[in-house]
């Protein structure tokens, strides 16, 4: 097939190797939001940065955008923030931190070349951090690690360094260390150079914080004991092997490891030049077939992310593409995978939090932003030239389920509309069935704070308040029809259809899953993560 008009294959080359694409992940409370803040900040993106919990005046993250992650200074979306520093272009794909979005962070990570895992100086690597990293090498995303908040007191640096290897898997290649314990951070040994990087105070850190690079005996007469002690120890990783290697870092062996305070824009600076040399460029995705779409091929995307209610204005929707493959093209012609038709590009834009501005054109690793594109659906691809299908997104199992209702029976139109809205773009799963009727749909959900989004959602976007009922149901499962037809008559078990066509057998317990299983054998129950049967012999 020819190439298409506008493709030029050098600068398409060109333009990816420019681009980092990354996420940052993270417990809940770690700093993620600020550390986000903290790089806009010192990559002069923005001029003054907010904080989840800050002082009055202070302004609110870009990130953070809905009026819930403002409140509760936390993230429960995720936010596409592109920016330049130094020859680099950063796409920044900020996660919700909370365990109960992970369904939202693992499309975030399927978008992404890397990860900066965030953690905090006196809690470690704490559980979400745990999951969210597992993730990471599901999905084989090399990882840097930064160890936040150093400013307050924590847990020494060499037992951080142990807890890594041990739990991770990674050897820790640190290339800062810091001169000071937590809590009395002065500066970090920059240990390529052997420098002492001292840092300036800022006032509320709202602005870049200052630096001076001082020579190792000027920092050993000025720092006395704790540049001592900070040169023994980064002395002691030499030794053990820990030094920066990037081929290991790529091959998902190391992890280079940065020390800084994000609140006070401590260190900041170290972490944006790692992800510029060290974090991989865009390269070649593997598709669902297994093979892999050369970056500098006909341009193609997969769409990983639908939100509405961001231009509360003209209450359109977004759907979030990453581009992989070629030059995307404001108003081009591309071919919608799952359909296999045209679909018309005219309205793009590239977002900075919930600003936006047009996209007249995007190269692989960049994020753009399709504005009213009801086509497409989180995990669909679109492409140009060749056919291309990425990777379908897997769907979690849900574990809490609710059925709702319209608060006012004369807004059912509104209602069905915002339903069915927020399960386009995977906010909620909605499952129906016959006996309760279109009225009574059932949510499925990872956890109780996506009902919270719901229902903020379907008041404010929506006009649609709703009641809701918890349901005793803890775990689902995929069946078939003629295992429904049993099922059905058991009054601990309810059948529904999802809305992607796939029925879901709802049990109250496992035990009574696994009653189920022992007296029915013949029925289809398919783990909904594995795929995999249950088995009355497993249990």
């Amino acid at each position: 097939m020819t190439q298409p008009i506008g493709l030029s294959t050098p600068e398409v080359l060109s333009e990816a190797r420019r681009r980092r694409t990354f996420a940052v992940i993270s417990h809940p409370d770690a700093g993620k939001s600020t550390l986000t803040e903290a790089l806009l900040l010192h990559a002069r993106a923005i001029t003054t940065a907010g904080a989840t919990h800050g002082k009055a005046g202070r302004r609110g993250t870009v990130s953070d955008w809905m009026a819930m992650e403002q409140a509760r200074g936390i993230s429960v979306t995720s936010a596409a923030i592109q920016f330049e520093y130094r020859d680099a272009v950063i796409n920044l794909v900020d996660t919700p931190g909370h365990a109960d979005f992970s369904e939202d962070t693992f499309r975030v990570l399927s978008a992404v070349d890397a990860a900066v895992m965030l953690v905090d100086a006196s809690k470690g690597l704490e559980v979400q951090t745990m999951k969210l990293f597992e993730v990471c090498r599901q999905r084989n995303l090399p990882v840097i690690t930064v160890i936040n908040k150093w400013d307050r007191p924590g847990a020494e640096a060499l037992d951080l360094m142990d807890e890594i290897r041990r739990r991770t898997g990674l050897i820790p290649t640190p290339l800062t260390w810091p001169v000071g314990i937590a809590g009395d951070f002065r500066g970090v040994i920059e240990r390529s150079s052997h420098e002492f990087v001292r840092f300036t105070r800022t006032a509320g850190g709202a602005k870049a914080a200052g630096f001076e690079r001082v020579s190792a005996d000027v920092a050993a007469a000025a720092e006395g004991d704790a540049w001592q002690t900070a040169t023994e120890e980064s002395e002691l990783l030499t030794e053990e092997d820990q030094d920066h290697d990037e081929a290991r870092f790529l091959a998902n062996e190391t992890t280079p490891v940065l020390f800084a305070a994000a609140v006070l824009n401590f260190g900041v600076q170290h972490i944006l030049d790692t992800l510029v040399d060290f974090a991989p460029a865009a390269e070649a995705r593997e598709d669902a077939s297994g093979g892999h779409r050369p970056v500098g091929s006909a341009f193609s995307g997969f769409v990983f992310k639908v939100q509405s209610g961001m231009n509360a204005s003209h209450r359109d929707h977004v759907a979030f593409v990453r581009v992989c493959s070629g030059q995307f093209r404001r108003g081009m012609i591309v071919t919608h995978a799952a359909s296999g038709r045209p679909f018309a590009t005219k309205y793009a834009q590239h977002l900075f939090g919930r600003e936006r501005e047009v996209a007249d054109e995007a190269w692989p690793g960049d994020i753009v932003g399709l504005v009213n594109a009801s086509a497409l659906r989180v995990g669909d691809s679109i492409f140009e030239g060749d056919p291309v299908e990425y990777p379908p997104l897997p769907m979690f199992a849900p574990e809490h389920f609710r059925v709702v209702r319209s608060a006012d029976s004369s807004k059912h139109k509104q209602f069905r509309r915002g339903i069915d809205q927020l399960d386009h773009e995977g906010v909620i799963q909605v499952m129906r069935s016959d006996l309760r009727g279109d009225q009574s749909p059932v949510l499925g959900a990872v956890g109780p704070m996506q009902f919270e989004v719901v229902e903020e959602r379907m008041t404010h976007d929506f006009g649609a308040a709703i009641r809701s009922e918890a349901l005793p149901y803890q775990i689902a499962r995929r069946t078939d029809r003629e295992s429904a037809l049993i099922l059905g008559h058991d009054r601990q078990v309810e059948v529904l259809m999802r809305s992607d066509g796939t029925l879901l057998a709802l049990f109250s317990t496992v035990w009574r899953l696994r009653n189920t299983v022992r007296d029915h054998p013949e029925l289809l129950l398919e783990d909904l993560a594995t795929g995999s049967p249950e088995v009355a012999a497993a249990h």
